[in-house]
């Protein structure tokens, strides 16, 4: 079997071949899932390893103290021979993983072969296909629980019993220093726990995801936004807990725990940071200094660890492997989430490549987990694969739609009626010739019967199946939020209906199938997908004086996105997607109908740490398309411009409100301004009323809708595994 070693003399890192461990009595043989890196304490070990031997030495003095004693006890040569014998020696890293049980031990009754387990234990836990464990450090997964959520389970401990040790109540006001693993964990828990949790670290986009999974404010421990949300909270008191969740030789966690901490309260260490405690400070406020030790009771015991002595529950509530269980069972309740804190999943066979560019620096990573060979066969290709599943979209003879008599109006329901629908759809299909606004469909009345009595609708309701059911409607608008467009637009599919849904068409590749599955089911592929800036009037005239294409092109978009309001629901992430999947989809087919084709690649980059991005498209004839999706640009800056170059040609959009062709020999611009910024949106709705009364073709072929969808989503899988990816139709 293979296993991760490191040689700590030389800093080798290597994926070996190791003979696969017995199955001794007490513990069970367990075929690893998944296994996490600890970005924290690995990493820290790993780094350690390419030190010289005197950095070696400042780094472990506890060692060198053991080096100074046996000198004392055996001479020079006995203990140099020792410890160059135990550097120049392979270790094993990892203590963190999911798997399932191979065969059992003696003596062992709570699990079988087959079972899936989590397991802890840096002996025991190892980033090795094949692990034995003993008793008191494996623990049964809940059955709702994904094996690569399972595998936090021993982080989760070590989390957990931090935050035991910091006797938290309900109410209190807690800071996280350190947003690593560790710290997100934590802030997770005391979230859970009814904590409200200001957390602390110089990297913004660890503060973001802090502040996204439920902190109530994170800044730059430097700045004084962490101060001024203690004193926010706190009343200017101080907050009742501290737990000091960073690494590193800097004094400053402790010394910002003593400033920020009440009369009274607890410090709480549960990383390994520099700990010369400012006396005055913590005399003065008679601060209570806590230890949390590891995953929790039990550890370093071998009694309990390995001869499986459990302590009885009456004297030691939480031991090692309560707390392994408890913390897996929060995490399958949905108290604390996990997904977003995997930056990548890499395949065991690639082990020490990422080991290596986690210690570069390359890759940047809250969380990296290993899948192991027969995990990876059968999830199939993994997020972070070079190579994407685009959808294959159903073909064979569709079903045509009826052809309807020149003055029979096309009759429409709406479902939504939010201010997209009623400010940029409504107004331009209220005042259309041939066009019948049949029924509005909203989640509460009075939205319905705002919208009835605003457009003219016939009828209002906030009953779906009966618009579904209802013959005399031609075709049905999705406006909703996004996580319901995909199911939305399947129900309407099976219906029989036209179907014009809102970007985005779906938010994860499982609805994107799921929709062309009813396609293929109800033989019926009449879908629009309101991607309106293809029909701009500025930019269908700048494409047309652009021309044919005979080389590769250039095209470069800038979209100033700029900051949402407070509460919006776009920034709901966990349940409505990200900024840009959820609008990224304009600006992929904007680029891919310029450019004449689907894309077949896609690369992205988030340099920044929050929600900007620069995403680049490959095209089949090597044209490419960089999108520059920001959120931190100025207010008054044109929020999208737009360049194509190719054939010594330039085409520029700026902002809807000016086009111009550039050729060499002359310049076209357009010919006035326009009163208000069209992006295409009437257009568009003329075209998809037009296909419905005469049974035509939808405006946008279905496989470009497809395409354009597969790369805003693929985004995610280049952005996780930090390498273009390949977009490939389906096998």
């Amino acid at each position: 079997m293979k296993q991760v070693v490191q040689n700590y003399k030389s800093g080798e890192l290597a994926l070996l071949d190791v003979p696969v461990p017995g199955c001794k009595p007490g513990g069970v043989l367990v075929r690893t899932a998944y296994s996490l890196i600890s970005t924290g304490t690995e990493l820290m070990k790993v780094s350690e390893a390419g030190m010289s031997m005197l950095g070696k030495a400042r780094s472990r003095p506890d060692q060198v103290a053991k080096v100074v004693q046996s000198v004392a006890t055996n001479g020079v040569p006995a203990t140099y021979r020792k410890v160059m014998g135990k550097l120049d020696s392979y270790t094993p890293l990892g203590y963190s993983l999911c798997g399932v049980v191979e065969q059992v031990g003696d003596g062992i009754d709570d699990v079988k072969a087959g079972d899936l387990v989590a397991c802890a234990g840096n002996e025991h836990a190892l980033h090795a296909e094949l692990n034995w464990v003993p008793k008191n450090l494996y623990t049964p997964v809940p059955d709702s629980l994904a094996p690569r959520h399972a595998a936090f389970g021993t982080v989760g401990s070590i989390a957990l019993q931090g935050v035991r040790q910091g006797e938290s109540r309900l109410g209190e006001v807690a800071l996280v220093v350190g947003l690593g693993l560790i710290g997100q964990l934590v802030a997770q828990l005391l979230t859970a726990s009814g904590v409200r949790v200001v957390g602390a670290d110089p990297d913004p986009a660890r503060c973001e995801l802090a502040e996204r999974l439920g902190a109530a404010a994170c800044g730059d421990p430097a700045s004084p936004a962490v101060e001024s949300a203690v004193a926010e909270l706190t009343d200017g008191h101080g907050v009742d807990q501290v737990y000091l969740a960073a690494g590193g030789g800097s004094n400053q966690p402790v010394e910002l725990a003593a400033r920020l901490c009440r009369d009274r309260g607890r410090v709480v260490d549960i990383g390994k940071c520099r700990l010369d405690l400012p006396w005055n400070a913590y005399y003065e406020k008679e601060l209570d200094v806590r230890f949390s030790r590891s995953y929790g009771p039990g550890r370093y015991d071998p009694e309990y660890e390995i001869e499986g002595r459990d302590y009885p529950i009456g004297y030691v509530r939480w031991t090692e492997r309560r707390n392994l269980a408890c913390f897996l069972d929060l995490v399958a309740r949905g108290r604390v989430d996990v997904e977003p804190l995997i930056t990548r999943t890499a395949d065991f066979d690639d082990a020490v490549e990422t080991y290596q560019r986690l210690k570069d620096g390359e890759l940047k990573a809250v969380a990296v987990l290993f899948r192991y060979p027969e995990q990876a066969a059968e999830d199939g290709p993994s997020a972070d694969a070079p190579v994407v599943s685009v959808p294959v979209v159903p073909g064979g003879a569709r079903s045509a739609a009826p052809v309807r008599a020149a003055k029979t109006p096309v009759r429409l329901a709406f479902v939504g009626a939010g201010n997209y629908a009623t400010s940029m759809l409504l107004p331009h299909l209220a005042r259309r010739d041939g066009v019948e606004l049949s029924t509005v469909v909203t989640t509460t009345a009075l939205s319905a019967a705002n919208a009835q009595r605003k457009f003219g609708f016939r009828e209002a309701t906030t009953d779906l199946d009966a618009v579904l059911g209802d013959a005399s409607v031609d075709a049905v608008f999705v406006v909703t939020r996004h996580s319901s467009h995909a199911e939305l637009t399947r129900k309407a599919l099976l219906a029989g209906k036209a179907v014009f849904v809102e970007k985005p068409l779906a938010l994860t590749g499982e609805e994107l199938t799921g929709v062309l599955e009813a396609v293929e089911e109800s033989g019926n592929d009449r879908l629009q997908v309101g991607f309106n800036r293809r029909f701009a009037p500025l930019l269908q005239e700048a494409r047309k004086r652009f021309g044919a294409r005979t080389g590769p092109a250039s095209l470069r978009y800038l979209v100033n996105a700029g900051r949402l309001d407070h509460g919006s629901w776009y920034l709901q992430q966990g349940t409505e997607g990200s900024r840009f999947a959820g609008e990224g989809g304009h600006f992929v087919d904007t680029a891919s109908w310029l450019l004449g084709a689907d894309p077949v690649s896609v690369y992205a980059l988030a340099p920044s740490g929050n929600e900007d991005l620069q995403v680049v498209l490959g095209y089949p004839d090597g044209s490419t398309a960089t999108i520059s999706y920001v959120t931190t640009g100025a207010a008054g800056f044109p929020k999208e411009t737009l360049d194509l170059v190719a054939d010594g040609k330039v085409l520029q959009l700026d902002d809807f409100v000016r086009s111009s062709v550039y050729d060499g020999r002359k310049r076209w611009v357009s010919s006035r301004l326009p009163k208000a910024r069209d992006k295409g949106q009437s257009a568009e709705l003329a075209a998809f009323v037009r296909a419905v009364r005469t049974g035509g073709p939808m405006p946008v072929p279905l496989g470009s809708l497809v395409a354009t969808t597969a790369a805003t989503l693929a985004v995610r899988a280049a952005l996780a595994g930090g390498a273009p990816v390949t977009l490939a139709e389906a096998r």
